[in-house]
């Protein structure tokens, strides 16, 4: 009897998460995680693989891939840090899905790249995320400090990426912190003066307290997404609610009265990419449109993908469209 008593449930957030009385947790969802490739490359992509510790107070760790390396041609590569999805509670940088989404890229784009696992809520509230993102971002750019002169790296991989060609890019939640990683990097410096020249955001986390008013006036409100369209506040208040201004914090809504000034991000480019199914791809556009009507100096590009729905190229890799996407992520990385 006891034991029954131990696993009622306190909340849950169905299909995605269900916690207990007993502050037990079980994630509902997301791809298993599966052990890096060091040695054996992937087969399919030849990239190598393996998992690096960041910080150990706090716990921060990655993923590293490296493409198969051409001896003959031995320049430094492109450097991609990477942020996942999974709504900043589910999914992981080692789980498989993000595996065979970054293999694929990693070796499209040639690239180094390094995936960052952040703490996920509800163990740990945002804003603990974006904390140990920067962290990460500011662990990657120390690297450049001694490639003046060519040796001590401190993780060997990266003496092949090129800290000129500085990237950040991710899917959903992970392109969420990719807009306030870039955010952050227009007012704080990142070691060794690294700047990041370009970031992709691939359907991004945007919500506002206007946006199911915003989809019925424009007569995209269907039946089907009444569900849907609870989830994104939902989500959010659950992994952050002790946020300033709920569903309107300028990290969730860039859009928002007082948000920081998009004119400050601090990149040169930026790629925005929307699915048509996806119930957040009107924030996307508004985001994109609220970019290019800033002051802000850089240059950003729209991939609008028809027929398709949220983290399609995550959750569908061997499609068609997100082959086309894995495709034209690589070119914006070249």
């Amino acid at each position: 009897m006891a034991s029954m008593i131990d696993k009622e449930v306190e909340m849950e957030i169905l299909r995605f998460i269900r916690i207990y009385k007993d502050g037990s947790i079980d994630r509902l969802l997301g791809s298993p995680r599966v052990p890096p490739s060091p040695d054996d490359q992937d087969p399919e992509t030849c990239v190598s693989s393996k998992d690096i510790i960041i910080s150990q107070d706090p716990t921060i760790s990655a993923r590293l891939y490296l493409p198969k390396l051409d001896q003959a041609h031995l320049q430094r590569l492109p450097i991609l840090v990477y942020f996942h999805g999974g709504g900043f509670f589910f999914e992981s940088a080692f789980s498989r899905d993000h595996q065979r989404f970054l293999n694929s890229l990693v070796a499209q784009a040639q690239v180094v790249a390094i995936s960052v696992e952040y703490r996920l809520a509800p163990e740990h509230l945002l804003p603990i995320c974006y904390e140990d993102c920067w962290a990460a971002l500011q662990w990657v750019a120390s690297n450049s400090i001694d490639s003046t002169v060519g040796t001590n790296y401190r993780e060997p991989w990266l003496s092949h990426g090129d800290f000129k060609r500085f990237f950040i890019g991710g899917d959903s939640a992970g392109a969420n912190i990719v807009h306030n990683m870039a955010i952050r990097a227009g007012v704080e410096s990142l070691p060794g003066d690294v700047k990041i020249v370009g970031a992709f955001l691939n359907h991004p986390y945007f919500w506002s307290s206007n946006a199911i008013s915003e989809l019925s006036e424009m007569g995209q409100l269907r039946a089907s997404h009444v569900d849907e369209l609870a989830l994104p506040s939902l989500v959010w208040n659950f992994v952050y609610p002790s946020a300033p201004g709920g569903i309107d914090n300028p990290m969730i809504n860039p859009t928002a009265p007082g948000a920081p000034s998009l004119a400050g991000l601090g990149c040169s480019r930026l790629l925005v990419t929307v699915a048509e199914m996806d119930v957040m791809r009107n924030r996307a556009l508004a985001y994109y449109d609220a970019v290019q009507k800033s002051n802000w100096e850089g240059e950003v590009e729209l991939v609008r993908v028809d027929g398709e729905d949220h983290a399609f190229q995550i959750l569908n890799l061997d499609t068609q469209n997100a082959k086309n996407l894995v495709k034209r992520l690589a070119s914006f990385l070249n």
